[in-house]
Order: structure tokens, then sequence, then C-alpha cells
């Protein structure tokens, strides 16, 4: 089990890569229970290792040392190296001097063989032609674990025959950072039956004397072999349309060995002539096949059992099971609507009503524009990137400026607030209380939980992410709250140090104000709007960017300055939710004029 909590919200603050994992819920101590729950069920866990992560909170070691003595603290079997081409020996020497030494998994091909001494494991981003390719790793040492990746396949066919011919694994990845990309019925079966042979044959799958590419007798079917003493195992894929069924290898045949047609569950009565063994067996159309050899005395641990649990999967043809693909319907929270106001609230704007023209993209780095990424709107049939949606909009109060220090001490003070799960909150602030000087400030470390909690007590909601949109744009579309052109001085100056200094106290830049006169909708702090869940993910829409640009990589999340534009949040708890470049604004509903 690989976990990832770091990209793709890292960069929304300046913390690092470590700090995220220590911002999972219950700390250190519930990473730790976390991981021995999943060693009582046999399960190792691993977690990545992020080269590029420089511009985040300085960490005060080298980056093989500060991911070495964490996997040791919480007890992780394993590294994966993110966007590496195999892991330095220096990750390793870390690793063995915690005594809590890992495994290392480099997501790239390694740039130095000699690497494949260490990294003992790797992921395998291969093409799929006709005639399946042989891992050079496992070639050069048969233990090497590969995992075969294509994150984005909805249909992973090719990649699970490219495992089971190389006998290695796949790279599951159903949750590819919030976009759920499930398994079809058609693949999740293929791999409960690939695994099962897996278990029952782990040696094998690691003989010293593999042989990919056996031959075989037919066009498109592709054969390797995995041979121990006393027994073979031979794992077949069929990569053509059509079935095949007679006649699929000719082995070499000394008396007295048995065959035993492992996929299907049953013995092998082979047609022997001149020293060979010619086996029949069926196998479906882009199916599978796996042929298990025993010498004359020679034992199996558990064969009758296996062959009994096979047999029982493979009652029901693969071609049964569907292989359509289907993005899984995302819901929005519903925005409550407030008490409407009776006179002018104090800070508030009054948006008047109007049909407006609701056209926002999100920017996440990866998913080209797959079906289910993004969100899903309520008109919208299913969740994709760009959104175009004309609606009516009733008229609204929007705060002019987003809420402050001084506004949430107020709110606490009044009700003595405290969340449940209060980590990281109001990190900031010292001994219940904001900074001196920081007062004005717009209030940051706060959830979303904490933003509603807030705007409940003030008679207010947070606004539909069209109505901040509007409210920042007006009707004419403009890229920008004051136009369609980029200007620096309407904004805060960015802080692009690896430290996190306060946002600035707002309303320094009226000239930047939208045309309604709302300020500081952008390029200050991240505003909180809708959020949306499906049935394994949840996230919340960010709008107006964010004063702080981490450097030095592609990958922190990404600013959404423009007002087309929206960032999507993954939530997972108010601990690990709370940033420190992020706040809120409210709304409250008007009575029309």
């Amino acid at each position: 089990m690989l976990l990832w909590p770091v990209y793709p919200n890292i960069g929304v603050d300046n913390r690092n890569q470590w700090d995220m994992v220590r911002d999972l819920p219950g700390g250190v101590a519930g990473v730790r229970q976390l991981i021995q729950d999943f060693h009582a069920r046999g399960v190792k866990v691993f977690f990545p290792t992020m080269p590029w992560d420089t511009g985040s909170r300085d960490v005060g070691t080298t980056m093989h040392q500060a991911t070495a003595a964490l996997m040791a603290e919480i007890g992780a079997d394993g590294v994966n190296g993110d966007t590496m081409d195999g892991l330095p020996l220096a990750y390793r020497t870390a690793s063995d001097a915690t005594g809590h030494p890992v495994a290392l998994e480099p997501e790239l091909a390694f740039k130095d063989d000699g690497m494949l001494a260490y990294n003992q494991q790797s992921w395998g981003y291969w093409t799929t032609p006709l005639v399946p390719l042989v891992s050079k790793w496992k070639w050069m040492e048969p233990r090497h674990m590969v995992h075969v990746c294509d994150r984005w396949a909805t249909d992973r066919t090719n990649i699970l025959q490219d495992a089971f011919f190389n006998g290695v694994g796949i790279e599951s990845w159903e949750n590819v950072w919030g976009w759920w990309n499930q398994f079809t019925a058609r693949d999740g079966e293929v791999m409960r039956r690939i695994a099962t042979i897996y278990r029952a044959f782990p040696d094998h799958l690691v003989s010293a004397g593999w042989v990919p590419h056996v031959p075989t007798l037919h066009y498109g079917v592709y054969a390797s072999e995995f041979p121990l003493q006393g027994s073979t195992l031979w794992t077949i894929i069929n990569r053509t349309d059509w079935d095949v069924n007679e006649r699929i290898m000719r082995v070499a045949h000394q008396p007295g060995q048995r065959y035993f047609d492992l996929w299907n569950g049953k013995e092998i009565k082979p047609l022997i002539r001149e020293g060979y063994a010619e086996l029949s067996m069926p196998m479906e159309a882009h199916g599978y096949g796996a042929v298990l050899r025993v010498d004359r005395d020679a034992h199996v641990a558990n064969l009758d059992a296996t062959l009994k649990r096979l047999a029982l999967q493979a009652a029901r043809p693969l071609q049964s099971y569907s292989s359509e693909w289907k993005p899984l319907p995302q819901t929005m929270t519903p925005v409550e609507a407030t008490p409407p106001a009776t006179s002018q609230p104090e800070g508030m704007v009054r948006i008047p009503g109007a049909v407006f023209d609701f056209q926002v993209h999100g920017i996440e780095i990866e998913g080209e524009n797959k079906p289910g990424l993004d969100v899903q709107y309520p008109w919208e049939s299913v969740a994709r990137r760009g959104h175009v949606h004309s609606l009516a909009i009733k008229p609204f109060y929007i705060d002019k400026h987003p809420v402050t220090n001084a506004q949430f001490k107020a709110f606490v003070g009044a009700t003595a607030y405290r969340p449940k799960d209060a980590h990281n909150f109001l990190k900031h602030w010292i001994d219940g209380s904001p900074k001196a000087g920081d007062e004005n400030r717009p209030v940051t470390w706060v959830s979303l939980e904490d933003a509603r909690a807030y705007l409940r007590w003030a008679g207010k909601r947070l606004p539909n992410e069209w109505e901040w949109q509007y409210a920042a744009q007006g009707g004419d579309g403009r890229l920008y709250p004051w136009g369609n052109t980029w200007d620096a001085a309407m904004v805060p100056a960015p802080a692009k140090g690896r430290e996190l200094p306060a946002p600035e106290p707002v309303g320094q830049h009226p000239q930047g104000a939208s045309p309604f006169g709302v300020e500081d909708m952008i390029g200050h702090v991240w505003q909180w709007t809708n959020e949306f869940a499906d049935e394994h993910t949840r996230a919340a829409i960010l709008r107006g960017g964010s004063y702080y640009q981490p450097q030095d990589s592609y990958w922190y999340f990404p600013q959404a300055y423009k007002l087309n534009e929206h960032g999507k949040y993954l939530l997972m708890a108010p601990s690990k939710d709370r940033s420190g470049g992020i706040g809120f604004r409210g709304v409250k509903d008007a009575l029309p004029l």
C-alpha cells in the first residue's frame, strides 16, 4: 500500500513533505497505528519522497536523512522515489543507519544499472506492443519487483498481461490524487486470479532460471518459464482478439511428469510424443493461462487446495465480466441560504441579482480532461475540467475583505469554539490570540468546518463558487477584478522564500477591487468555497490564488489568479486541511430591491 499524503496539495503553504505526513490524522502516533493495522493484515506500507520539494520549509538536514528518520519513526516498510530515476545510495545508507531499513522503489528507470543493487523495487512505465516487453531489471535480478504502471489507463488489460508475462506486479492506483480510476469488473477479476497464482507459487516467480519468450504454437500467444527443482511454472498471455484452446505449447517431457492448467484449476492430459508434451487449454481472447509441471515424486504444497480455489474462480469466464469503465458521480455539499439581510450589513458589499455566464476550468497539473476529473456541478452529468453554465444569481451581500484574525477572535471569545480535531487550528496565534499587529490580517489555519462554524455564528455562509466569481468578475468576463491585464501592483507582493510570512493586512489594494467594490479577491489568500465528494474522495474548490509562491518546482499546488480558473484542494481531515495559505469570506442573502 503506497500512501501519498503530499502531492498535489503541497505548496498551498510552506509545509514540506515530512510535515504533510506528520499532519495526517492522529499525527505520528496515528500514522504508526495505521501502519500496524495494515501489518496485521499482511500488507506493507510505503510513502513517497519528493526530490523536487526544495521550495517549502527547510527541514534542516538532507532529504535522505529526513526521509529515513521519518520512515523509522512511523514504522513504514518502503519509500517510493517520486520522479526519481533510481534512489541514490545515500537513501540506502541513511535508511540502514536508522536500524529500520526500508525497501526503495524509484518511479522511473534507473539511470545507472548499479542502482539495482540497492533499489529493491521499481515502477515500469512500459509501452505495450503485441510482443510483450521483458523487464531488464528482473532479467538482471529475478528477485527485483517491478510494478507495471499506467495511472490513466481505464482498461488495464495490457499492463496486467505484461505484468503476468514477466512475473511481476502492477501499480493498481485506483485513486489518482482524487480522480477515482476504479478497476473494471473484468480487470478486477483478472487481478484476483493472478494474485491467487502468485501467492501460491511465489518461489517460482523469483527463479534464477527465468526464461521469457519460450515458444508457443499460436500467433499472439506468449509465455514465460519459471523453473524450480521439481516443478516449472509457465505464465501465458493471449494478445489476440480470438479464443484459442488447442496445442498452446510444446514442452520437453520426462516420464512421470504431470501438468496442471492452473488458470482453470484442473489437470491436463497432454499429448506425449517424441519426448515432448503438447499442452491444450482454453484461453479467452486477451486472456491468460498458467501451467504447472510437477516432476515424478515431487511435492507441491497445497496444490489440491490451490486448484480447487482456481477452479471456482474460473467457473465464470472473464468475458462475462463487464469491461465498461464509468467515472464516479460527485455531489456538491449544499450551501444553506441565510435569513435575508433587512439592511446593509457592516463590512459587506451588495451584489445585485443577474443571469451570470459562469465559465471556469480546473488547473490540476495532471489528468488531461478525463471524465471524473475536477468537479461535477449539480447541473452537470459528470465531473470534468472545463465548466460553462448560465445561471440566475439572486442578490446577496459578500464580505468586502477576507475574515480577519480580529473577527475570528471575537467568534472564539463569544462561543469558546474549539474543534474536536484541533491540530493546526489557528497555528499562527499565540496563547489563543493573534500576534500583536496581526489583528487585521486574514485569518488562516482554519478548516472548512471552522470557517462554517464562524459563519453560522455571524449569520452568514460561504459563497458558492459562482457567487464568488460573479462578485470578483462582474458581468463582462474579465480575467482579473480590475480588468484583463495583469498588474502586480493590484495584489500583495508574493512571498517566494521557504518560510511563510503572515499575509498582508486586508484593504491595502483598493485599486484592485472588483467592479462591485469587493477587495482582496486574488493574490492574497486562497478562499474556501464549495465542497464536493464522491464515494471515496472529498475536495474543496479554492478561489483567488495566494501570495505564497514556493519556487524551484512545477509540482507545487498551482496558482489560480485568473477569474476563470480554480484550484481543487483534496480534503482528508481538519488537521491536514488547515493551511497557512487559506482563508475565507462570508456571504449573506439579500432581499430584492
